[in-house]
Formats: structure tokens, sequence, C-alpha cells
């Protein structure tokens, strides 16, 4: 019987992370029907160079100055390889088509925990609000989409600010991926800024980074796996 439980709490986790990261990323140039040459447009097979140019790599490595990312340093990528001048909006088409961007509590949420969301927003939501505005700290919404048009698959990880900043990683799909430790001490800067950080049912507790220093505060969104 703890055996036929424990294989059904897996089971639910399982399904719950699926719903959470989901499939709604793609490739633009196939979702938005662009045609190559249009001013700030990729063609499908740069952006498909672009995605591998990005994979598991930091804005840091090409000389730039941001920690994670953002719709600037990705344009500034594109402009240096492919001389396309693509500004902030144009770049925010392509994230937006990869599935980032701001997404409701309950978006974020499987069937199973949409009501348990929706009560924390309520009770839970406002004093995590507070909390990071009395420390000064940024607070964002992290979680994982799924990425479909490459080979091999990728994941994205996102940060979205409240204030609407998306900050992301692409990488590799692991079986049992663990919350990347790095990719939290960057979204608090070179600078050392606190961050309070809502994490959403990509990731089990067991799969957050131990020891993060205390400028990192993170937050369970509620889920099944939890």
């Amino acid at each position: 019987m703890t055996v036929a439980l424990r294989d059904g709490r897996r089971s639910v986790t399982s399904w719950c992370r699926r719903h959470t990261i989901g499939g709604d990323g793609a490739v633009a140039a196939v979702r938005r029907g662009q045609r190559s040459g249009e001013p700030g447009v990729l063609s499908r097979h740069q952006e498909l160079e672009l995605i591998e140019t990005l994979r598991g790599c930091y804005p840091d490595k090409f000389g730039l100055d941001d920690e994670l990312w953002t719709r600037q340093s990705v344009g500034i990528l594109v402009d240096r390889r492919y001389g396309l001048p693509a500004d902030t909006t144009d770049i925010g088409g392509y994230l937006r088509a990869w599935g980032l961007g701001p997404r409701q509590p309950t978006e974020r949420a499987c069937g199973l925990c949409v009501d348990a969301v929706a009560l924390w927003v309520e009770r839970e939501y406002p004093a995590i609000v507070h909390a990071a505005a009395e420390h000064r700290a940024e607070l964002c919404w992290i979680g994982r989409t799924r990425l479909h048009g490459v080979v091999p698959a990728a994941d994205v990880l996102s940060a979205v600010s409240v204030r609407g900043r998306v900050r992301f990683l692409i990488t590799t799909p692991n079986v049992d991926p663990a919350l990347p430790r790095d990719f939290l001490l960057r979204l608090s800067g070179a600078e050392g800024n606190a961050v309070h950080v809502v994490v959403d049912g990509s990731w089990t507790r067991a799969e957050w980074p131990r020891r993060l220093p205390p400028r990192i505060v993170l937050h369970p969104l509620p889920s099944c796996g939890r």
C-alpha cells in the first residue's frame, strides 16, 4: 500500500509538472508566419541558430553586461550576428512566441492546484508583496516552458518581475532537473540585490538549491509536488 501511494503521488507530481511546464513555446518564424528579409525579422534558420547560440550560455560569454538574457541583450546579439537592428518590440515578439512573458498565477497551476493557487493569491501573496517592498527587493515569478520546433528540445527558464521585466536561460531538458542555483544568483545581479522569488510547480522543493544567500528568498506557489 505504501508503494502504491508513493507511486500515485509521483504520478500526480509528474502530471502537475508537465502541465506547469507546458509546451506553449514555438519557433516564432513558424507561429507568426514571418518572412525573412523583413526589418527586425529572422529567418527560421537564423532563429534556430540563435536558440542554439543562447542554449546553456549567459550574456557575459559574449561580452554583454546582463546577468541573464533580456530583450535588450538578445537584440544586441542579433544585431551583431545578423546585422538586423531588431528593437525590443521585435525581440519581445520572439520571447512571447517562445512561451515567455507574464502569466496569471492560475495559469501556472494544473487543474488540481488552481483553487489552492487562487486562495494563496488572496491570503498569502499580499504578505510576500509587502515583505519584498520592506526589504527593497525585486519580486519576480520563475518557471519553465518547453520550446518546440528545435532539436534537441529546449526548456526555457524564465523570471518575470511584477513590472514585466523578462530574464531567461535556454537549457536542454533533463529527466529530474534541479532549479539552477546560478540562475537565482544571477537574478540578484552583480551588485547582490535583494530578490523575492515565487517558484511555480516546475520544481519540487527537493529540487531547490540549498544554502542560498539571505538576500534571495524563495516562495513556493501551491503545487501537487509539494
